[in-house]
């Protein structure tokens, strides 16, 4: 057991890092209470003093104190008169966490064969883990730091932790959502598509994806049909395909999802009219009222995506549920392309009967997204932090956009882009031959990130030439030295600038 004045022992028992996401007193009062749960430091053994640990560790001394103090005010430390910081005996008390033991490998349960749905085998999604460490990060749905509203952000999540606001939002709400965060939706994002919503026909979900698939576990059944757009959004094919869905991909062309292809005995359409997931060009407006006449003639639910639709566009487009008058489309709306993909929130529009059973079924899920997240939302959007934010990334997108599209002509002028304003990614066609996922490979090498495209291909078995390039989350300056990197990876020798 480490002594008082072995000071070795104690700053590797409370090692911190200054890449670590947490302040320094977080680091120490973490490592702290880890030591005392894993039973590394006895009730009789005081912790080194205050100055000592500073000292170690190269902190200053009033950030150990405060650790220190607050660690007693939660109760896992003591503090002795002249002796200095023990642990509380009370929290040695608690039976410690037994260990594991081995699985005994001949009675080991096959988890995979007792499971009812086969989620492990659909598609991985594309994992860029350390996209913030890449020098060229062209990837998509991640957010850019510098133009993160930082102090915004801060400004509402502290006026919802105020007093009356925490009443509003810790009790426990079963089933409803922060009523201010629905009238926001309703006042501040939905009109900005050309829908205009009662509160019962809004519920907020934990993204675009648990959208889906609320509605997926709701009204899919195995054997239900659904079209949808191919090349098309993977993990809405996946989460289909695990309700036990039919999917029929359908040809995608200059003007969107070709409606003459939709089958007309399928039960569900899933579009993403706005921007198409992934080559970004809008529905045309014939193919939207084509597309709605035969939902009404055939009977068909539509589900669509606003994907990549809160930017503002030179010429944009209102909502296909815009011009819905009979109820068939179902809108799912995310807040991850603007504010931040991590926060987790979108919501579903929809007939108020959808709604509502859409509520009793989430109850059962998670109850309701956290309370106090919603409120955070709802003040930022409020206080018009959204509408700023919006502004400031559609100007920044613009930009990087034809900086990239330049960069492209320039140094890889045989891959095709396609011709589409808006959104937040450029989706290329190579060359005959080329292979995308070795080419992203190659690029990984020399610190550049793309995103192959054979993904987004309904089962796809031979390499794709496509590949889709974020714009999201790369500085304008990094984009003209990420493509001639990539062109590089690509066999190509840069011309000259």
């Amino acid at each position: 057991m480490p002594q008082r004045n072995d000071t070795a022992i104690w700053s590797g028992l409370f090692r911190i890092s200054a890449e670590s996401g947490q302040t320094l007193q977080a680091q120490i009062r973490q490592a702290i209470v880890a030591a005392i749960l894993d039973r590394q430091i006895a009730a009789s053994m005081p912790l080194p003093s205050c100055r000592i640990l500073a000292e170690k560790l190269g902190v200053a001394r009033g950030t150990v104190v405060l650790a220190f103090q607050q660690l007693v005010d939660q109760g896992f430390l003591v503090a002795r008169e002249r002796r200095g910081h023990f642990v509380n005996p009370d929290v040695l008390a608690t039976p410690a966490k037994p260990h594991q033991k081995a699985p005994d490998q001949a009675n080991e349960i096959d988890w995979k064969a007792r499971r009812q749905i086969a989620a492990s085998d659909m598609p991985p999604p594309a994992k860029h883990d350390n996209w913030i460490k890449s020098s060229y990060p062209f990837v998509y749905g991640q957010f850019d730091p510098a133009l993160f509203p930082t102090a915004e952000w801060r400004e509402c999540n502290r006026m919802a932790l105020a007093v009356l606001e925490i009443r509003n939002w810790a009790s426990d709400m079963v089933d409803r959502d922060d009523p201010l965060l629905i009238e926001q939706i309703q006042a501040r994002l939905l009109p900005r598509r050309g829908i205009f919503a009662n509160p019962d026909e809004i519920i907020v979900t934990l993204g675009a994806q648990n959208a889906l698939y609320m509605l997926a576990t709701l009204l899919m059944t195995k054997g239900s049909k659904v079209a949808m757009e191919d090349p098309g959004y993977p993990d809405a094919r996946s989460i289909f395909r695990l309700a036990g869905a039919d999917v029929t991909p359908v040809p995608v062309d200059h003007s969107g999802i070709v409606t003459a292809s939709i089958p007309s005995d399928s039960g569900f359409v899933f579009v993403t009219p706005s921007h198409h997931c992934p080559t970004m060009v809008p529905l045309s407006a014939e193919r939207r009222q084509d597309l709605l006449a035969r939902a009404n003639r055939h009977n068909q639910i539509i589900i669509e995506d606003g994907y990549d639709s809160q930017l503002l566009d030179e010429a944009p487009q209102q909502a296909l549920k815009s011009l819905d008058r009979s109820g068939r489309v179902i809108y799912v709306g995310s807040m991850s392309k603007t504010l931040a993909p991590g926060l987790r929130l979108g919501y579903i529009v929809a007939s108020a009967g959808l709604i509502s059973e859409l509520r009793a079924l989430r109850r059962f899920m998670l109850r309701h997204p956290p309370a106090n997240n919603q409120r955070a939302v709802a003040l930022f959007l409020s206080l018009g932090h959204h509408e700023a934010l919006v502004r400031r990334l559609s100007s920044a997108f613009d930009e990087r956009r034809k900086r990239l599209i330049h960069a492209i002509s320039a140094f890889l002028p045989e891959w095709r882009s396609t011709d589409s304003a808006g959104g937040a990614s450029l989706w290329l066609e190579g060359p005959r031959g080329t292979d995308s996922r070795g080419l992203a490979e190659a690029a990984a090498s020399r610190s550049v990130i793309i995103e192959p495209g054979d993904r987004f291909f309904d089962r796809t078995e031979k390499p794709s030439r496509f590949m889709r390039l974020g714009i999201s989350s790369i500085a304008l300056q990094h984009i003209e030295p990420g493509i001639r990197e990539l062109a590089t990876a690509a066999g190509r020798r840069p011309a000259a600038a």
